[in-house]
């Protein structure tokens, strides 16, 4: 067995030996809820196998009742709720929205960051048989517009006044709005806890009834997705549809109850939401970090064994890594850069690393490479990164320093989850792993990626001209182009729209060359456009920190300029081209990037440049930088 999963193993040993004699903290939080814990499970059948999703947390309490099921953080502490308090505030807030008359089928809208109450409230919905509708709550008022009049939303829980204030001003434009609710306490609105007082007359058989009568195939959730192009599609997933990801994510994670999650992705993405489920199913408490600037200080408290990550969030750790490093000098530096260099050729399947190489790397751990590790708490077994690529070099770098980082695949149409690298089958660094249980992954003649199993979605809210587009003969079209690599290991190569081609006839599949641009230290994000045009160029947001390290030995007089005028100067534009013809050595000449613009500003999800997963809407960046593309092509 290679070393990386040998000590992986060892890890997972480690954690099982003493995970039964594991404290957690002693103190239970108040909801003020009278409702008795007897009442929630009394007359509900127990299972050992989930045939809904809110059926998670019954069984959870079944088979581990003394399991904390949340964590969070209060007053400076980590408090913990159990299963029992869980399930009684969700009785109580199904009652609630009972008694204002919402039924099965009806669409219930959830608009909130990552806590602990966003699971409260959909595991209500849900077991009335309602439907959740969870958007992001940093989208567009045009965005939240479509979506309440789309899925006619007439109840609405929000977190926090900037969003109660928003919705209640978009209100006018939404014709089925009768109720908004939020979670935090403020003048002038309707708090959540007004519904439960609202539902305290009724009998939890009434509830039980509904909860019942509810499916396997019945509608869970409407995700709707992002919008890279166009307006949101509301994708229509089943309990069945989340169960079967839950239980496919289940064979992949290898972790046992009574461990660790942290969490600090909004639970609305589908990828976040079916891994929570996962925990649920499995027996790991979740731990909600008060958000991404805590990130650091929560993993060192939480200590976690598991924990999911998008592309973006893993550069920035990697980043903060080399700023540590750039930090050192003499001996210290030449150790740090050594160590990385190291561990940029480790390969983690072994075939590459002979006996010289197993040499080095021990010793580049010992000095420099297990602190990443213990960084991030020193109890990872598992990282899961998804939603788009991440640089090849970062994962070598993290698995070379013991930091089980694997990538995945999937989509909100299949929910999401299709494929994914683990430890059992070995990984293949670059791809996206093999495809997960039950689920079957096919390439079309043109190189899309094509799927089917019990997890892909039954379409479009009220959209089937979408909807035969992407669903033809049982197999979702993805949208994706990808290859085989070794046989069973998925590579994704581009997403099809995105694929363009120049006038000399070439294609280029743009996401490989960005990816290999940022890369480099000095570019922060990276937009490869073209079409039909002579060449390939792109747009470059530049890393304005780095290029200042930089300038202070380099070009010390441009420290004196204002961002804008030092990032559009001409050394500095000299110093990010020398890294983009770097990149170019890897690319046919014709993929190459002839010609680049530096732009002054990060694209961003309040100008409508990025989705809410931080995917470029790439018709959005050309329209506002139409000059500098136009520039680049004259």
């Amino acid at each position: 067995m290679p070393g990386f999963f040998m000590y992986y193993r060892e890890q997972e040993a480690r954690i099982a030996g003493r995970i039964q004699i594991e404290q957690f903290p002693t103190k239970d939080v108040s909801f003020e809820i009278e409702t008795a814990v007897s009442a929630v499970v009394s007359t509900y059948e127990t299972m050992s196998e989930p045939r809904r999703i809110f059926d998670l947390a019954y069984r959870q309490l079944e088979l581990y009742p003394e399991l904390p099921m949340f964590a969070v953080k209060q007053e400076g502490e980590w408090k913990k709720i159990s299963t029992a308090a869980f399930l009684a505030q969700t009785l109580a807030l199904s009652k609630g929205l009972l008694a204002l008359g919402v039924k099965a089928g009806d669409r219930v809208g959830l608009i909130s960051e990552s806590r602990y109450e966003w699971h409260v409230i959909d595991f209500a919905i849900q077991q009335l048989g309602a439907v959740t509708v969870a958007m992001y709550p940093n989208i567009t008022d045009a965005d939240y517009q479509f979506i309440f009049n789309d899925a006619e939303i007439r109840i609405c829980i929000v977190s926090d006044k900037s969003l109660y204030q928003r919705i209640c001003n978009l209100k006018d434009g939404i014709y089925a709005l009768h109720y908004i609710f939020a979670i935090n306490e403020f003048a002038d609105s309707r708090n959540w806890k007004a519904l439960i007082e609202i539902g305290q007359e009724l009998a939890d058989e009434q509830v039980q009834l509904l909860r019942d009568r509810v499916q396997w195939d019945d509608l869970a959730t409407l995700v709707y997705t992002s919008g890279t192009t166009g307006k949101p599609k509301g994708v229509m997933l089943t309990h069945g549809n989340i169960l079967s990801s839950v239980f496919a994510a289940r064979e992949v994670t290898p972790l046992n109850a009574y461990t660790r999650a942290l969490t600090f992705l909004p639970p609305c993405h589908a990828y976040e939401r079916m891994v929570i489920y996962t925990y649920f199913y499995i027996g790991i408490s979740v731990h909600i970090a008060e958000g991404l600037e805590h990130i650091a200080t929560n993993i060192k408290e939480v200590k976690p064994h598991i924990m999911t990550a998008v592309p973006r969030i893993m550069e920035k750790v990697f980043e903060n890594i080399m700023k540590t490093g750039s930090t050192l000098t003499g001996i210290k530096r030449k150790i740090f850069d050594w160590a990385i260099a190291v561990a940029s050729d480790f390969d983690p399947t072994g075939a590459d690393n002979g006996l010289l190489y197993r040499q080095k790397l021990r010793l580049a751990r010992r000095l420099v490479l297990d602190k990443f590790h213990e960084a991030l708490g020193g109890e990872l077994v598992t990282v899961v990164s998804g939603s788009a690529s991440l640089q090849s070099r970062i994962i070598r770098v993290l698995l070379a320093a013991r930091i089980p980082i694997f990538e995945g695949y999937g989509l909100t149409e299949a929910s999401p989850l299709i494929s994914v690298n683990f430890f059992d089958r070995g990984i293949r660094v670059g791809t996206v792993g093999n495809a997960v249980k039950d689920v079957e992954i096919k390439l079309a003649d043109d190189g899309e990626i094509l799927v089917k199993g019990p997890n892909i979605m039954q379409g479009y809210y009220k959209n089937p001209e979408a909807t035969a587009e992407v669903l033809k003969d049982g197999w979702l079209y993805t949208g994706d182009v990808g290859k085989w690599v070794d046989g069973s290991f998925l590579k994704i190569i581009d997403r099809k729209k995105e694929m363009f081609k120049i006038s000399g006839g070439k294609y280029i599949v743009p996401q490989p060359i960005e990816t290999k641009l940022v890369e480099s230290p000095f570019i922060e994000q990276a937009m490869v456009v073209g079409d039909s045009m002579k060449y390939a160029a792109a747009l470059i947001v530049p890393h304005y920190g780095n290029l200042k390290d930089w300038a202070q030995v380099n070009e010390p007089a441009l420290l004196a300029l204002p961002k804008e005028q030092f990032l559009t100067s001409s050394a500095i534009h000299k110093r990010v081209n020398q890294d983009v013809k770097k990149a170019n050595q890897h690319f046919g000449n014709w993929e190459q990037i002839k010609k680049i613009a530096i732009l002054p500003a990060e694209f961003s999800i309040e100008r409508g440049e990025l989705t809410p997963t931080l995917k470029m809407k790439r018709k959005e960046i050309l329209k506002h930088y139409q000059k500098e593309y136009e520039e680049m092509f004259n």
